[in-house]
């Protein structure tokens, strides 16, 4: 995992979007970030993950790990809540349903990557199999991924992970919206006050809209991972090759 940034005032800030456990491009995207920072004005800067850290991909475990490290040694990095760090807290906070729907949503590669017996990870997986996974994880762990925000503001921009609902005050949105909406934020086009950028909802490349940003690429299977610099209102976008490696086996989307 890269260190930590620790600039003074925040100038400029790089958004990234789902990583889905590929530690490989997520380490590749902050080099492609530290050399563009090479080529701007030195200014203080702050990383943002729009949710999605974990899972379809092997290094979800190895994610969360650094992520809690860099999040604790610097507020210049943070991470946003996805809905599947939401699916993995309910999951493992003792839910046998929403935990049987998590691993074939692809916790069963982030729980594999925690060295979770792969016989708790079946299709008929017991309460005794789920508390098992529980344990191998660890309270410390489930605490932080629920203590994870749902969004921040800067300077005109509000940063999400899959959107809000038009037309209600961001203070009365719903969780459930900032994780999972999609076609009615992706559709709209009223003006929601600030640039709206989200991941979640998979395109083939940044799409720019006049109210909001999206930047999921799809990683986890396309090999491309998506960067948004932002600075004094002009953005710009970084990323990773398509194809640099091989994507994982997996099934399901968002």
């Amino acid at each position: 995992m890269p260190e930590a940034l620790s600039s003074d005032g925040i100038e400029r800030i790089y958004a990234i979007g789902d990583v889905h456990g590929r530690l490989d491009l997520f380490a590749a995207l902050i080099a492609r970030i530290g050399r563009d920072q090479q080529d701007r004005p030195a200014g203080a800067t702050k990383i943002i993950l729009l949710g999605d850290i974990i899972d379809r991909g092997a290094d979800g475990a190895e994610m969360v790990r650094g992520c809690m490290r860099l999040t604790a040694a610097s507020d210049r990095f943070m991470v946003l809540k996805g809905n599947h760090e939401e699916m993995m807290v309910q999951a493992l906070g003792g839910d046998l349903k929403t935990y049987h729907a998590w691993l074939a949503f692809g916790g069963r590669e982030t729980l594999l990557g925690w060295g979770v017996d792969p016989a708790a990870l079946a299709a008929d997986a017991t309460k005794a199999d789920l508390r098992q996974a529980a344990r191998t994880v660890g309270a410390e762990v489930l605490a932080w991924l629920d203590a994870l925000p749902l969004y921040h503001e800067q300077d005109g921009f509000l940063f999400v992970h899959a959107g809000i609902r038009p037309a209600i005050p961001l203070r009365q949105q719903d969780a459930a919206d900032m994780l999972w909406i999609t076609d009615d934020f992706l559709e709209s086009e009223l003006d929601h006050g600030m640039t709206v950028v989200h991941g979640h909802s998979i395109t083939d490349g940044p799409v720019v809209r006049p109210n909001r940003i999206g930047i999921d690429t799809g990683a986890f299977r396309t090999g491309r991972l998506t960067a948004i610099g932002i600075e004094r209102g002009d953005f710009w976008f970084v990323d990773t090759d398509a194809g640099d490696a091989a994507p994982p086996p997996t099934s399901g989307e968002r």
